[in-house]
């Protein structure tokens, strides 16, 4: 994701109901309007004026009741049953988890196998969630150098996200935040979206020039962010 200013919190009505709606303004180019478990989320160019952004909230008014009604509907993902033997993805292949005793080291990867060792103040899926992030700051910031200086830029700040929808994103000051569930994709669906924020780096917005930046890093872009897609509706809940 682009740059952008801070969301703001406002409320429209449509059909008789008050909807609130979370405003991010950025460089794009166009309105768009985005529906998830946060409710009702508006995209807006910086000096696009308001009357027109409700204006068209309220075309879609119906596809939006619609639509939050059908999140309000959906029932919540089953957590994780962490035990000895569970399967999980890492980078698109199976890790077996494996509750053991490590003495003094509270998880250790081994070939194909997680090892962890649950304590009373540390249960598996705290140690499950610690092992993978450390792991996926690891990868990821492998990953930013090594496409960083294809670009021609500087290794950029990382920092971890754990955001439910948003896969990664780029700050005004250069700074590159990343999912750690990315890490339980495969390497090449944690390239594009790597190579997706670097690219704002060069083009802050979605436009014509920013794809040719992210196909110059990653020509099969269009590929890997449909197995994004796809990936996302499968991996673990934690």
């Amino acid at each position: 994701m682009p740059p952008s200013a801070p969301e703001a919190t406002r409320s429209i009505v449509l059909g008789g109901q008050t909807v609130a709606y979370q405003l991010r303004r950025s460089q794009r180019r166009t309105i768009g309007l985005a529906i998830d478990h946060r409710g009702l989320r508006v995209g807006a160019p910086t000096r696009a004026r308001l009357g027109d952004i409700e204006s068209l909230i309220r075309q879609h008014g119906q596809w939006v009741l619609d639509k939050l009604a059908t999140w309000r509907e959906r029932p919540a993902p089953a957590a994780l049953e962490i035990s000895d033997g569970t399967l999980i993805p890492l980078l698109g292949e199976p890790l077996t988890i494996a509750l053991t005793t490590l003495g003094r080291t509270r998880w250790q990867f081994g070939p194909q196998t997680l090892y962890l060792q649950p304590t009373a103040t540390a249960s598996s899926a705290q140690l499950l969630e610690q092992a993978l992030r450390d792991k996926a700051r690891t990868i990821f910031a492998e990953r930013l150098a090594l496409h960083a200086p294809r670009l021609g830029v500087a290794v950029p700040p990382l920092r971890l996200s754990s955001a439910k929808t948003r896969w990664g994103s780029c700050s005004h000051h250069g700074g590159i935040s990343l999912n750690w569930r990315l890490v339980f994709m495969p390497l090449a669906v944690i390239d594009y979206v790597v190579c997706h924020e670097l690219a704002h780096l060069k083009e802050m917005n979605h436009s014509p020039r920013f794809w040719s930046v992210v196909e110059q890093l990653c020509p099969d872009w269009r590929n890997l962010r449909l197995e994004l897609r796809h990936q996302a509706r499968h991996i673990p809940h934690l």
